[in-house]
């Protein structure tokens, strides 16, 4: 997974583990207008930030279908609101139940975002290092996970390259394609249970699961800068969370959702979101003063 520039390489893993802990968090539980598109537009910068704008705007791309997906799948089954848009076999599809699928899509596409942005700034050391004391379970599922999804991936872009490259049984018609993805599962899956016995083995080797306590490579120590980052996020996650209750009861999708209305409670939010875009303006302004 490529990292063009990561803004929390100055911290310690623990920042970027807990700022992604509060922006995934509240993506997930603020099921408001506002605050979905808040977190859907911070993730989105963060991607930008981390990736830059092109790669980011590459992954916001597929985030799209997502959000289309889940609106057509709300308004088809949900029949719920005031609105109607059209009738259909005696169906009724609302305008709400669009809305509501919009909404919900774009809380899902913002958890995808900030998951697969925010794992990104974290390496398996850092991952090891987190976990290895307290849980070395998770720690070794993480770390093999980060190792070996992007191994997977590449073995099978190798495995359909040679397939193309040989006339014998280079794919012609749609269902040789077909045929030709199943084989390169297939072959993906050989390779991955042979290579499993021989991790297993050099793990064994190395004297896991003998009751030990683990070192990690790499050891951080939380400095001052760390402590007042992570200070200065839970803040705003605490402040933000009697504002996201607020907002959230008082907003209503069914039967007719009220108005939105500019108001002081998003600001919090807003600047929670933003953290990645202001480190990665700090570390611009730093390369810039040297």
């Amino acid at each position: 997974m490529h990292v063009r520039y990561n803004p929390f390489s100055d911290f310690h893993p623990a920042v970027v583990v807990v700022y992604l802990v509060c922006a995934a968090g509240f993506a997930m539980a603020a099921s408001q207008p506002v605050y979905a598109a808040l977190s859907y537009a911070g993730a989105g910068a963060c991607a930008c930030c981390v990736r830059g704008i092109r790669a980011g705007l590459r992954q916001i791309g597929w985030t799209i279908p997502v959000v289309g997906v889940v609106a057509v799948a709300n308004l088809l089954f949900v029949g719920r609101g005031a609105h109607v848009l059209f009738s259909l076999f005696g169906r009724a599809f609302t305008a709400e139940a669009l809305f509501f699928g919009v909404c919900t899509g774009i809380m899902l596409a913002s958890v995808l975002l900030w998951m697969t942005t925010c794992l990104a700034c974290i390496d398996s050391s850092a991952a090891t290092e987190m976990l290895g004391g307290i849980a070395p379970t998770v720690a070794l599922m993480v770390t093999q996970a980060m190792r070996l999804i992007p191994q997977l991936v590449s073995r099978g872009r190798t495995v359909e390259a040679v397939a193309q490259a040989t006339p014998a049984i280079a794919p012609r018609t749609t269902r040789e394609r077909a045929a030709g993805h199943l084989r390169t599962s297939s072959v993906l899956m050989g390779w991955a249970l042979e290579d499993s016995l021989v991790r297993a083995d050099a793990m064994r080797a190395r004297g896991y699961a003998c009751g030990a306590r683990r070192t990690v490579y790499r050891q951080s120590r939380v400095r001052k800068a760390d402590a007042g980052l992570i200070g200065a996020m839970c803040a705003l996650a605490a402040a933000n969370v009697p504002l996201v209750a607020i907002a959230c009861s008082q907003y209503a999708f069914y039967p007719t959702p009220p108005q939105l209305v500019l108001w002081w409670g998003y600001a919090p939010f807003a600047a929670l979101m933003l953290v990645p875009v202001a480190l990665s303006i700090r570390g611009w302004w730093l390369w810039r003063t040297l």
